[in-house]
């Protein structure tokens, strides 16, 4: 198991910029190789593979139509990241995921420019991106803030504050909704039933 999967189109992308030179035609490739890519390593390092494996279109597009590492993106889970940290100057360390000295499992400022805010685990998204999105307006940036949240975190109480306090604000954020009805529990409350 020590060869590498053959990933000819991903080899090509080391950052989001080199992802945005591609055709549109070539993501469906693309999206395969870095699934290939992500299943190859969290076999070897251990990890949460069904969050990443359940976001690696949406990463791809996401990465795709928006100007990262301008365009600020937060991840609600960090364990959703994975496809994002292959994408953004980090595969070649990607199989020290969770190691001692390696990448971590979650979303890490330190680690990189592309990881705005350290998420760990749910329903913090839409809070961070609405403060970064509050800063953005009062310092006249024009960078897009986008947050990604699962229907599972949907439910928490400060998801339902952070849109509340965004919609007061009128604030320019998107919030995109991982609707995959998966969570780490089973979800309960008026809300669940709704998505």
């Amino acid at each position: 198991m020590n060869a590498t999967p053959h990933t000819p189109l991903l080899d090509k992308v080391r950052i989001p910029a080199d992802l945005r030179t591609l055709a549109e035609s070539e993501l469906p490739q693309l999206v395969s190789e870095l699934r290939t890519e992500l299943i190859d390593a969290v076999s070897r390092t251990g990890g949460h593979l069904g969050a990443g494996l359940g976001v690696v279109e949406l990463t791809v597009a996401l990465h795709y139509v928006f100007n990262t590492p301008d365009d600020r993106l937060i991840w609600d889970v960090g364990h959703q990241a994975y496809p994002h940290k292959i994408l953004t100057g980090r595969r070649d360390r990607i199989r020290t995921l969770r190691q001692e000295g390696g990448l971590s499992g979650f979303t890490r400022r330190a680690e990189s420019e592309y990881d705005p805010f350290g998420a760990a685990h749910s329903s913090t998204s839409i809070s961070a991106g609405l403060g970064m999105a509050a800063a953005r307006d009062l310092s006249g940036g024009r960078n897009n803030v986008i947050a990604v949240i699962g229907d599972g975190a949907m439910s928490a109480g400060m998801a339902y504050e952070a849109m509340n306090n965004a919609g007061a604000l009128d604030a320019r954020l998107i919030v995109i909704l991982n609707d995959n009805d998966m969570s780490i529990a089973p979800p309960t409350g008026a809300m669940s039933a709704y998505l």
